[in-house]
């Protein structure tokens, strides 16, 4: 119905837009054609003779002459004058002889009138034209009228035709009203406006309200939605929206996730230090919907989960080694070797502190001593030698301490995985300061890392090992990477001497200068993560 009225009221605005330009052509058509008829008139050189030689009666010939012209031309009337305004000639006779009722001072000083005018015979177009004598004089003038009636008729003559256009128009806008109508229709369900505009309230409230984040891109793959959520995630704002995922994010695994050129559900991504699992699901328009799940904080606890249980594998292998060592103890002292007791006893405590003391002199950070101690208990548990390198020198002036105990972490695990279950299996670490700068490798005795693999064991999501069950592989090797490369480092894979792999990650501005004090606290990253090698 709103498509109906639109198209009528067009028709109607065009007919009132036709007619006005057709009434003021028609008037001037017709006062032209006056104006025509009073030339012509005045031109006959008799008339202008006859007007100032006879007088002004019906038989005269200035009637008789204006009388032949108009019936000749069909006009309503040729009145000729004197210069008092006296008529010489009427379509009434007894109007002969009489002043003219209109105004003739214009046409008797030289100009030619056009206009549309009433008179003793009614609304008429005229014409008046001077009348001059063979030496140029004005002698008077001719008025000649056309009845308005008559440009009227036309006018209303032309309605008809007009009409019938009207009509065709309309109903060919009604037609494609309902075709518009249908389309609409099926395009929106046959809902209401009130309806959709219901059901994009609540999507705007669902979309901005839940805690996944989502992300709409169009047929061209530019994005057009982002919901509060996949806006905290991703670390976008609305300047996103009408530009696509390279653009938005720059090139990597989440774009080329968010843009479908990565397939498959569950999608793992790392954006930032968070851990994301993307799925991407088409759209009848062509385009696609993304949904964005935060990772990170179950990946930390997939990680704790791992280290407690390499804790309580660890302690209950001490617990069988200490039963052994009180067993070996009880049976000296049964023996009254004393002596030997002793010293058994001495050299099992020298041997724990030893191993600890050997690591705080060279890595005088904390966190990152800790770390190591505890790495060094569990690998030994796990029949691997973990060696701290003689060259290992690191100050206790470390910016972000909990990142390189992320990238440590990760690394150390991940060379205790390659060599698990190897003979002589040994991971050597080598932490040392250059300057401000601080250089980690993590090199081992495993099987090495073919060199058309070095850079996708870098990658996002990608692995060979069959992934524990509370959470997937091919993250922690990615989030060294990401992290070693927004401190402006490098993380790096190449062989190791005698054979395995050497891990090598660059971290310039790590430290802080000497007359200044390290940060007290540093953003949360994701811990340590068992990841693969290869």
């Amino acid at each position: 119905m709103m498509q109906l009225a639109i198209a009528a009221g067009v028709v109607v605005l065009a007919t009132g837009l036709f007619l006005a330009p057709l009434s003021h052509q028609l008037d001037d058509q017709a006062m032209r054609r006056a104006l025509a008829i009073a030339q012509t008139t005045a031109a006959q050189p008799r008339i202008a003779q006859d007007v100032t030689t006879t007088p002004p009666t019906a038989e005269g010939p200035v009637q008789q002459e204006a009388e032949r012209i108009r019936l000749a031309t069909g006009a309503e009337y040729i009145v000729v004058m004197d210069r008092r305004g006296i008529r010489w000639s009427h379509t009434e006779p007894k109007q002969i002889g009489r002043k003219v009722s209109t105004d003739p001072s214009r046409a008797l000083a030289g100009e030619e009138v056009m206009e549309i005018d009433s008179g003793t015979l009614g609304r008429s177009a005229r014409g008046k034209v001077p009348l001059r004598d063979g030496r140029g004089d004005i002698v008077g003038a001719v008025s000649v009228g056309i009845a308005y009636d008559s440009v009227r008729a036309r006018l209303i003559h032309a309605i008809p035709g007009l009409l019938a256009y009207e009509g065709g128009a309309l109903a060919v806008g009604a037609l494609a009203a309902w075709f518009i109508a249908r389309r609409v229709q099926r395009q929106t369900r046959d809902l209401a406006f009130s309806d959709i505009s219901g059901l994009l309230a609540e999507r705007e409230a669902m979309l901005h309200g839940i805690r996944e984040g989502v992300v709409a891109l169009d047929r061209t793959g530019r994005v057009r939605l982002l919901n509060d959520e996949a806006q905290r995630l991703l670390g976008l704002g609305d300047e996103a929206v009408g530009r696509s995922p390279d653009e938005a994010l720059g090139e990597g695994r989440t774009a080329d996730v968010l843009a479908g050129r990565v397939a498959g559900t569950d999608l793992l991504t790392v954006r930032g230090r968070r851990v994301l699992v993307a799925n991407r699901m088409p759209t009848d328009d062509g385009g696609a919907v993304a949904t964005l799940r935060d990772r990170t904080e179950l990946e930390q606890l997939g990680r704790e989960l791992d280290s407690t249980r390499g804790l309580i594998d660890a302690l209950r292998a001490q617990d069988h080694e200490h039963a052994n060592r009180m067993h070996t103890v009880l049976g000296l002292l049964e023996l009254e070797m004393y002596d030997d007791a002793v010293e058994f006893v001495g050299e099992v405590v020298g041997d724990h502190r030893a191993t600890s003391e050997q690591v705080t002199e060279k890595i005088q950070d904390p966190l990152l001593a800790a770390l190591l101690v505890g790495k060094a208990t569990v690998a030994a548990e796990r029949g691997v030698a973990l060696w701290i390198s003689d060259r290992t020198r690191l100050p206790d002036r470390l910016v972000d301490p909990q990142g390189l105990v992320t990238v440590a972490g990760n690394l150390v695990d991940n060379a205790l995985d390659a060599v698990a279950g190897s003979p002589h299996a040994r991971v050597e670490v080598e932490l040392r300061a250059e300057g401000r700068t601080a250089v980690l490798r993590v090199r081992d005795t495993g099987p090495g890392i073919p060199v058309e693999q070095r850079e996708l064991v870098f990658t996002e999501g990608w692995s060979t090992k069959e992934p524990p069950a509370h959470r997937k592989r091919g993250i922690g090797l990615s989030l060294v990477r990401r992290l070693a490369e927004r401190q402006g480092g490098s993380a790096t894979v190449g062989e190791a001497a005698g054979g395995g792999a050497e891990f090598t990650v660059v971290l310039p501005e790590a430290l802080a200068g000497p007359d200044l004090e390290p940060a007290l606290t540093m953003p949360s990253a994701p811990q340590s993560a068992t990841e693969e090698e290869s």
